[in-house]
């Protein structure tokens, strides 16, 4: 999938799917299905056909978000070549109805509220408020500063500093964050992609000055490459040097950090450019077989680093769909990773996931309203059976969160977890006609997928030649001129709409900030030894210079002697220089 070889294994996978499950027995017979064909027809004359005549229906084009036409009703006929072998149990290949035996009943999805903003105390306050209320694990936002690799003194970063995450420039932004916190003791994931190895270096660096050895440490780093140059846009260096960098990583830590899940393979991003729901599918199980690749390439076996992938992503409007996309997800890694790749330990086989609802479905005009789509977002992502689970707050249209705001997102979690009964039921809607019938086929759309990323010459040319990024720029195309058109509808944006919008209270950032971090980050260079700073680069250097060193451990040693995150990533501008993708449009 990575890189242009030979025939794929899921050549023409799409069209055997339901094939494949045929020869191992039908769950409904013949006659039975005969009859029910028999009885939608009959029921679509002499009942629909004569109701709609003198109904008032106002929408006559019905599918789902990724334009699949969806039917009025689904019955056992919709899925009569559905065999109950190939769905298996839960805890048991392939998967699809659950990654554990007991799921929730033995132990609820992690509530993991997005944080960070402004300067490393602000967040530090905000992360220990939500453990106060009930947060099961931490999630770490990064600013676009701290995403590109520059440091809170540099002029690209002016104006930017604390202003859509946290600000991290050394070590001592990391030691301010987490003070207080046991690190030995919760899961921490951060968002970050291109300085993902910096920034886990400087995780590990805190736990090391406290005495925690890096082998206890529980959490996940994003560092998704591949996802960044289809759908993000935050890279440094060109394809090749960061899949090397994300390959020392995978190395580092399945040596090193055994319990860090070092890829967050994410969806999410994919998602909220505008893909559809069967693309986002897609594009990240490439990116997954693409890492799977990557580590086999560093000789690594797979039974030692795909317990440590873990997936990411989005939970939008169309309900059904969305769960109809997770099942199909577990199904497919499962099968490709076994059938494909050789792999038959358990652990290997089974795809973890956080899910995060929908940034982009929220909608600035009456914001309240956004309460009501997260919730619905969620318990799609529940009764899909995600791992983890981030709610948007109602106010990020606006801006970042206020403290209220996100305590109402995680209570919502909570009431899901708490007063729904969901929790006491594996894969609840396993068995829907409806389900049943959209996971098959966001699995084909999948596969098909899979074959055009293999016509383009793999996933990597696919990327560098923009046939990925065009897929996705056509859909988000598609999706503005139906919500323009009145096709889509969205409450209180093109339907129930209000002339005066109501202003809500927002969370505000100012240049404090910025200032406090350069004091900061001065004090540091003034305190630190500059001449073993200068060292530890130079090896860094000559690390990054040389494909077959392992650059994190001179960047370990680096980091703990506080040199700072833009003079790392500067070092790399000069090994690998920089890129740009190709035109799309």
């Amino acid at each position: 999938m990575l890189r242009e070889g030979g025939e794929p294994y899921w050549k023409g996978k799409a069209k055997s799917v339901g094939a494949a499950r045929r020869e191992r027995g039908r769950l409904y017979d013949h006659k039975a299905i005969a009859d029910i064909e028999k009885g939608v027809k009959q029921w679509e004359s002499d009942v629909l056909s004569p109701w709609l005549a003198h109904s008032q229906a106002t929408r006559e084009d019905f599918q789902t978000a990724s334009g699949i036409p969806v039917k009025s009703l689904y019955t056992p006929a919709d899925v009569k070549d559905l065999d109950y072998g190939s769905q298996g149990f839960p805890g048991v290949f392939p998967y699809i109805r659950g990654v554990y035996p007991n799921m929730y009943r033995g132990r609820l999805w992690t509530m993991r509220m997005f944080s960070g903003f402004g300067t490393p105390e602000d967040t530090n306050r905000r992360l220990k408020l939500l453990l106060a209320h009930g947060e099961t694990g931490l999630s770490i936002a990064f600013d676009m500063p701290t995403l590109y690799g520059y440091d809170c003194d540099h002029e690209r970063a002016h104006g930017e500093v604390g202003r859509c995450g946290v600000n991290v420039s050394s070590l001592k932004d990391m030691e301010v964050i987490f003070g207080g916190i046991p690190l030995d003791k919760v899961s921490t994931s951060m968002t970050i992609n291109a300085p993902a190895p910096i920034l886990t270096c400087m995780y590990a660096g805190v736990a090391r000055k406290r005495g925690i050895p890096a082998k206890s440490l529980r959490g996940t780093v994003q560092a998704d490459m591949l996802k960044e140059y289809i759908a993000q846009k935050e890279w440094v260096y060109p394809p090749e040097a960061h899949l090397r960098l994300v390959r020392d990583l995978m190395v580092y830590c399945t040596k090193e950090m055994p319990l860090w899940n070092y890829i967050s393979i994410s969806g999410y991003h994919i998602r909220e450019a505008g893909s559809s729901a069967t693309q986002e599918l897609a594009f990240t199980l490439a990116d997954g077989f693409g890492y799977i690749e990557l580590g086999r390439e560093a000789g690594l076996k797979a039974e030692d680093f795909a317990p440590r992938l873990s997936f990411f992503f989005n939970s939008t409007m169309d309900f059904f769909e969305e769960i109809a996309k997770f099942r199909a997800a577990r199904r497919i890694w499962a099968t490709v990773l076994r059938e494909k790749y050789g792999v038959t330990d358990k652990r290997s086989l089974l795809m973890r996931f956080h899910t995060q609802t929908s940034g982009a479905s929220l909608s600035w005009q009456q914001p309240l309203n956004n309460v009501v789509r997260t919730a619905i977002e969620a318990l799609a992502a529940v009764l899909g059976g995600t791992q983890s689970l981030h709610t948007n707050s109602y106010d990020e249209a606006w801006a970042l969160p206020t403290e209220k705001a996100v305590e109402v997102a995680l209570r919502t979690q909570q009431v899901i977890s708490e007063e729904t009964g969901i929790p006491g039921v594996i894969d609840p809607l396993g068995g829907s006609y409806y389900v049943e019938w959209l996971t098959e086929r966001m699995e084909e759309e999948a596969y098909r997928y899979f074959d055009r990323i293999e016509s383009a010459g793999g996933l990597l040319k696919a990327i560098k030649t923009g046939y990925l990024q065009r897929e996705i720029a056509e859909n988000s195309y598609r999706l503005s001129r139906r919500l323009e058109e009145g096709k889509d509808r969205v409450v209180g944006v093109n339907k129930f709409t209000e002339e005066e919008e109501k202003p809500i209270d927002t969370l505000k950032i100012d240049f404090r900030a910025q200032k406090a971090q350069i004091r900061r980050l001065q004090k540091v260079r003034r305190e630190r030894d500059g001449r073993k700073v200068a060292e530890s680069l130079a090896a860094v250097q000559k690390a990054f210079e040389d494909e077959r060193a392992n650059s994190i451990y001179p960047m370990m040693e680096a980091v703990m002697r506080y040199a700072t995150l833009g003079e790392i990533v500067a070092e790399g501008r000069k090994a690998f220089g920089e890129w740009r993708e190709p035109m799309i449009l």
